[in-house]
């Protein structure tokens, strides 16, 4: 196994999220690990393999999402209310379900991360332009404070 580096505070990639796919760290497996439990609850983790999404409804809810994949951009993104999802469980068991609510908003988000999508793609030209040029900028500056 490859070993990861261990990211300390004040690092800003340890902004609490609530799921990441494995590309999302460079691994191009199809696996996302997500915890939806607020803070104060005990943590809920779960894990997905081979995730697929296998049914949709036609209502659509908006929801304002982020991601740890372009920090610091926030921004409404409608999505299906409720999606049915299929997928392997940490122990190997196939899982049929449906998700609503923010575990919708999540699973769909982190799907597709495993597609090459980033929610931002679901913005404007403009907006998605202003989101990736604020983040190259941002990490320009962390480059020039480290250096210093």
């Amino acid at each position: 196994m490859a070993i990861r580096e261990i990211l300390t505070v004040p690092d800003p990639r340890l902004t609490p999220g609530i799921g990441l796919a494995a590309i999302q760290i460079g691994v191009p497996l199809r696996v996302i690990v997500m915890d939806l439990a607020r803070e104060g609850e005990e943590p809920q983790p779960r894990y997905f393999v081979n995730p697929e999404i296998v049914e949709t409804i036609e209502e659509t809810k908006p929801y304002e999402e982020g991601c740890l994949s372009v920090p610091d951009i926030f921004d409404q993104v409608e999505r299906p209310a409720r999606c049915r999802i299929r997928y392997l469980d940490y122990n190997g068991n196939q899982v049929d379900e449906w998700a609503e609510d923010l575990y919708a908003v999540c699973i769909q988000h982190e799907m597709d991360h495993l597609e090459g999508t980033l929610f931002i793609d679901y913005l404007s030209r403009l907006k998605r332009d202003r989101a990736i040029d604020k983040v190259r900028k941002a990490k320009i500056r962390a480059i020039r404070e480290d250096a210093n």
